[in-house]
């Protein structure tokens, strides 16, 4: 994320809030009773977003690691491809020793 798009998420959840203020206020409530609601909508978005966050870490399905695991998955495609059919052999009988000692 820019230091761009930081600065207008902040500048939206801001101007969230103060909408959300004048609608409750123009719908009747008080301006005690208004910030106080204002408020409650602005922390349960933080919550929410906080909840997505976390499982997103959980799952490990974060920009970092789909990065991570795209270089790795290419890296050992160049490995591959740059084997020669010998090297390629061994590397197979290796597999299917490792497969038959799990099993």
């Amino acid at each position: 994320m820019r230091r761009i798009d930081a600065i207008a998420i902040g500048v939206a959840i801001f101007l969230f809030g103060g909408v959300a203020y004048g609608l409750l206020q123009a719908g009747g409530l008080d301006s005690t009773q208004a910030g106080i609601w204002s408020q409650a909508a602005l922390v349960l978005g933080l919550l929410v977003w906080l909840l997505t966050y976390l499982v997103r870490v959980g799952n490990k399905n974060m920009t970092y690691n789909q990065q991570r695991n795209e270089y790795e998955e290419a890296m050992i495609s160049k490995r591959l491809a740059e084997m020669t059919p010998e090297e390629l052999e061994k590397l197979q009988a290796e597999i299917e020793i490792e497969k038959n000692k799990n099993l």
